[in-house]
């Protein structure tokens, strides 16, 4: 699994070029001072300002894109024929749906996607969760492009059917 959200947190690391091109456009109060990036603050700003979430944006997924790669391409050389997945939120937005062999999305309505990221991120309000939920792609459209769907709106049992069943689909191809 090479996943673009943790790939995303290492490459703002202090010395990485990334933060410091972050913090070149948006200032030293995105940074806590240990040299840190503080995430809720340029969540703040970048997901207030359509232009300022895009610049953002300019900067971080080339340099995401680059390190997933690397990573992908390195388990590639080491094990051949391994299944990678890459769990990519992002990938419609960002156009990269057919540099991979299939989509799989899993899919939760809007409601439950709202609850979950209020859930996991208890300092958001309501408004800053719509925003980020907005600044992506619908999940409805996601969900029609797909070419699998796992319904994660159930239980966890249900959900691991629904994952057990693709695995056996991906065997059989």
């Amino acid at each position: 699994l090479v996943d673009a959200d943790r790939v995303a947190s290492e490459v703002v690391l202090p010395g990485e070029p990334a933060l410091a091109a972050v913090a070149g456009v948006f200032g030293q109060v995105i940074l806590h001072e240990d040299g840190t990036l503080n995430r809720a603050k340029l969540g703040e700003i970048a997901f207030a300002d359509s232009d300022k979430l895009r610049t953002l944006e300019s900067i971080l997924h080339p340099a995401i894109r680059t390190r997933m790669w690397e990573q992908m391409n390195r388990t590639k050389a080491d094990e051949p024929g391994r299944l990678i997945v890459a769990d990519i939120p992002l990938l419609y937005e960002t156009n990269q749906q057919d540099l991979y062999g299939g989509v799989l999305v899993v899919y939760v309505p809007r409601q439950v996607q709202l609850a979950r990221l209020l859930s996991r991120n208890p300092g958001l309000t309501r408004e800053q969760a719509l925003q980020r939920i907005e600044a992506q792609m619908d999940i409805e459209r996601k969900k029609s492009l797909a070419d699998w769907v796992i319904d994660n709106s159930g239980t966890i049992t249900e959900t691991e059917r629904q994952v057990e069943a693709f695995w056996n689909e991906l065997g059989r191809a």
